[in-house]
């Protein structure tokens, strides 16, 4: 999953870049709110993690021009403000929950984790036949046989899990699993595919991954042999 952290104070993001990276989140970072506005404009993220007060605009012009535009993705405040005024300001202008700071990582990821469960994002294990990975646990099992995958590997089998059916382009993986930006060169993820593959196919879960020539890779139930 990817998150946009908007915060001005750089030990707070690496601190929660670093932290989040460790938990397999894809993270950008902008320290003020023109950037992080543009940067949330253009790409596609699962979550925003928001300081209320940050230079050019506030975290809560943001908030609402992201509702605006129609982007429904959660925005969690992060914010030293605590009266209930202040609080019921923020959520009225979009924000889906927020936390004090100074604040528990344990607590934050928490809570991230129930914004994306409330959006269907993250839940209880992914399956596709006797496939099955569980993003809580980083646990990948075709059937009894447990599947010792990187975690890049996982990352990746997680993300074309997650969109099961539809068709996962080159951009979007490039961009959800290695956090980087779109460019010509994305042959690192036909390796990772392959790497998968065989791991997959040692299992004996076979033809779980198809290739679109030319756009990208889908999971198709029905094309799981074994299923």
């Amino acid at each position: 999953m990817r998150i946009l952290i908007i915060e001005d104070e750089p030990g707070i993001a690496g601190f929660l870049k670093e932290g989040l990276e460790e938990e397999y989140f894809a993270v950008d970072v902008a320290s003020d709110g023109r950037t992080g506005l543009d940067l949330a404009m253009s790409n596609d993220y699962d979550l925003f993690l928001v300081d209320w007060m940050i230079p050019g605009i506030s975290g809560i012009e943001v908030c609402r021009r992201l509702r605006k535009e129609g982007n429904e993705a959660p925005v969690i405040f992060l914010t030293a403000k605590d009266t209930i005024e202040d609080v019921v300001f923020g959520l009225d202008a979009g924000a889906n929950d927020y936390i004090r700071k100074p604040f528990d990582f344990e607590e934050l990821l928490a809570r991230i984790r129930v914004q994306l469960r409330r959006r269907g994002s993250e839940g209880g294990p992914l399956a596709a036949g006797r496939l099955s990975v569980d993003p809580a646990t980083h646990e990948a099992r075709y059937g009894s046989t447990g599947l010792a995958l990187t975690p890049k590997e996982f990352a990746l089998l997680e993300f074309l899990l997650r969109n099961k059916g539809k068709v996962c382009t080159r951009s979007r993986i490039i961009e959800h699993v290695w956090d980087m930006h779109f460019d010509s060169d994305t042959s690192v993820i036909d390796v990772y595919i392959n790497f998968l593959r065989k791991k997959l196919d040692a299992a004996g879960c076979r033809n779980l991954i198809q290739t679109i020539r030319g756009v990208g890779y889908i999971i198709r139930e029905a094309d799981v042999e074994g299923a």
